[in-house]
């Protein structure tokens, strides 16, 4: 592969860790007025809004295997992903939701192995580094109930970081079948927001218009719409594009650094001793699992 595109590809990884390493802060700030699900709604609809007027044309017609995909990937990718994560919010810190979200390309490397016959991406550093991940992640959801939070919110975190796995490998499929970028995160936004509607009538979601006149609300919301979203999701799938799935997933490492300096400067969060051993297991133990493996 040509040498600029793989530099191309490890840009665009990178811009988009760093973006959405700050999503956590601007959804716990907005979930002081709005409820998980509309979050993840009205995100999502200024999203495709967005792309839609960027790339208006339409791609060639898909098959039921290929639309099955793309049904996937909205449900995995954006409906249950984000509802986890902005539920998780509501019960645990943004510092813990961020680390914990970062152990999603163990389970890329696992879906791969199990579902894809690349046997030889499982060995014993990934083994190890995933044992101390978990002990990592351990030590984080114990600083929780130090702290007297609920240990509910870091455990939807790790299933989010699961749904997540499940959806970089669904876009590397249908990066591979030849869509372009923007028709892939159009047709997996539309689908994210069809599977959100069934939320929203069971939620307790209301109107509250009001809310949109406070600056910091919908500053966030175009933050998380147009940038996290519709240019990310885009920077994403194109990362995954030029350089593998699990490649590209390794850039996720950056995303709890990230998170904690947000929410300490911004959300005063504690940082204590727990989150930071627990932070430094869970990187180490991605940081070993990497080694040695052959790439895609």
């Amino acid at each position: 592969m040509d040498k600029n595109n793989q530099i191309a590809g490890h840009i665009l990884a990178l811009f988009t860790s760093l973006i959405w390493g700050t999503t956590f802060i601007s959804t716990k700030i907005l979930l002081k007025e709005f409820h998980p699900v509309e979050i993840l709604f009205i995100r999502f609809v200024l999203a495709i809004c967005i792309l839609w007027l960027i790339s208006p044309k339409e791609q060639k017609k898909t098959t039921k295997k290929q639309e099955l995909l793309f049904a996937l990937a909205g449900l995995s990718g954006i409906c249950l992903y984000y509802l986890l994560e902005n539920t998780a919010l509501t019960y645990t810190l943004a510092a813990n939701v961020g680390v914990i979200g970062c152990i999603s390309p163990l389970f890329t490397a696992i879906i791969v192995y199990l579902f894809y016959r690349d046997r030889e991406k499982i060995g014993a550093n990934f083994l190890v580094g995933f044992v101390l991940s978990i002990v990592g992640i351990s030590f984080i959801m114990f600083n929780g109930l130090s702290i007297h939070l609920n240990p509910l919110g870091d455990a939807l975190a790790i299933i989010a970081a699961l749904t997540w796995s499940v959806y970089s490998v669904l876009i590397k499929k249908l990066t591979n079948c030849g869509f372009s970028t923007f028709y892939i995160t159009k047709r997996t936004f539309l689908y994210g927001i069809v599977f959100m509607i069934p939320f929203l009538f069971f939620s307790d979601c209301h109107l509250g218009l009001t809310r949109f006149l406070n600056p910091v609300n919908t500053l966030n919301l175009i933050f998380l719409g147009c940038c996290a979203s519709a240019m990310c999701f885009a920077s994403w799938s194109e990362s995954i594009k030029i350089l593998g799935t699990i490649k590209s997933s390794a850039y996720i490492y950056l995303i709890p650094f990230i998170t904690i300096v947000s929410a300490t400067l911004i959300l005063k969060e504690p940082v204590t001793t727990f989150l930071i051993l627990g932070t430094v297991l869970t990187l180490v133990g991605l940081v070993i699992s990497e080694i040695d493996k052959k790439h895609p």
